[in-house]
């Protein structure tokens, strides 16, 4: 069964930049399409990007697209996270899982937060 571990947040004011990290155990990571999503207070967890098996293939919720890329490391078993121009409203716990399919169990995410 894979794990996942997510890392790299901290406090940003507007317009910083993050780059969050998914660290995954187990050798069927890199047969999965990845995403990220976050979760605000009060909020449900929503859709952030997606990124193929291969990293060949990318897609973005339209409220982080130009601003957010996601890529990947097989060898490193690693997914990432590059977020620049970050807003107030970027605030959340991120966390990485399959893109889509059959959900692995959740890590703890790591948190993002963005002063104005």
């Amino acid at each position: 069964q894979v794990q996942l571990v997510e890392s790299g947040g901290g406090l940003v004011q507007a317009g910083g930049s993050l780059r969050l990290s998914c660290a995954a155990s187990g050798r069927s990571f890199s047969s999965y399409a990845m995403g990220w999503f976050r979760q605000a207070p009060g909020k449900e967890r929503e859709f952030v990007a997606a990124i193929s098996w291969s990293g060949g293939g990318t897609n973005y919720a339209d409220s982080v697209k130009g601003r957010f890329t996601t890529s990947r490391d097989n060898a490193k078993n690693t997914v990432y996270l590059e977020m620049n121009s970050l807003k107030p409203e970027d605030t959340a716990v991120y966390y990485c899982n399959r893109a889509w399919g059959v959900m692995l169990p959740w890590g703890q995410g790591t948190q993002v937060t963005v002063s104005s």
